[in-house]
């Protein structure tokens, strides 16, 4: 099902120092405080991630800490992001978390990408406060990626359907706006960014929309495999990653899903594999 290995574009670690202070840190942090005692909430160290890669056939994995309100414990996040990627250069690509609204958000975006992380995120607007759609709000976050060559992955969740803890207030109008906003930063929309992805379909949007990407974490929560069908008929399926948002979900579901969509063979390889390492790659020049 899987012989060629995945890179995983979406994977959450947590600093051992965090886990132990959570309940300390989500009285301050009430977004955090509600996704940390959600039922479904695990926590994951850089020990737990590296037997997954191996049981998974995970070959890659961009990893990231908690987007905090707290520029300081973003920091911690980071550290730890940083420390685990120069430990495993072979098998780990890191992300930053930064508050965007936070004074010296910039500085550390630029101190994590001289340590040699990727990108920024995964970004919780309503949780750290911030509009994307308000171009007053982001044109400082978007100057700091693009001078940095950094991308950012931001979670994004469909207007309708259920609800469910953390799911936010950020979908297709925001993600859209942000993106016709900053032409020239380069994002990836989590969750399959709300459903944006279907506006593409749209002529005057998928120009619109040609620096953003989508991946595919909670696929199994959210949506039937047909989804992926959908996709490869709309001629998208050169911008989704595969991502598993562990380690609330590994890989198995997310197999059994792919495995059964009916695309051909070069859309799962571009979904596990393929739209990812042209991202990496870029990444690293």
């Amino acid at each position: 099902m899987n012989s060629g290995g995945s890179i995983d574009f979406h994977i959450h670690l947590y600093p051992p120092d965090v886990i132990r202070a959570h309940d300390k840190i989500a009285e301050n942090e009430p977004y955090f405080a509600a996704l940390a005692s959600n039922n479904v909430h695990k926590w994951a160290t850089l020990e737990d991630l590296l037997p997954r890669m191996e049981r998974d056939n995970v070959v890659r994995a961009v990893v990231g800490g908690f987007a905090f309100r707290d520029l300081g414990l973003c920091r911690v996040c980071n550290d730890y992001i940083i420390d685990c990627v120069k430990r495993h250069p072979d098998k780990l690509d890191g992300l930053c978390a930064v508050p965007p609204l936070a004074r010296g958000f910039d500085e550390e975006i630029t101190r994590c990408a001289d340590a040699g992380l990727i990108g920024v995120g995964e970004l919780f607007p309503e949780g750290q406060g911030i509009d994307i759609a308000d171009i007053s709000q982001t044109w400082r976050f978007a100057g700091a990626i693009s001078e940095t060559g950094m991308f950012a992955l931001i979670h994004t969740a469909e207007p309708v359907g259920h609800n469910y803890v953390g799911k936010g207030n950020v979908g297709p109008r925001e993600a859209a706006a942000f993106c016709m906003n900053h032409p020239d930063a380069r994002v990836v929309f989590a969750h399959l960014g709300g459903g944006l992805w279907l506006y593409e379909l749209m002529p005057e949007m998928k120009l619109y929309l040609s620096n953003a990407m989508y991946d595919l974490a909670a696929l199994p929560w959210l949506y039937g495999a047909d989804v992926l069908r959908m996709i490869e008929a709309g001629g998208l399926a050169g911008k989704f990653l595969f991502g598993t948002d562990y380690p609330i979900l590994d890989s198995e579901r997310y197999d059994k899903m792919l495995s059964f969509s009916g695309v051909s063979s070069e859309t799962l390889e571009s979904f596990r594999r393929g739209n990812a390492t042209r991202i990496l790659n870029v990444q690293k020049r």
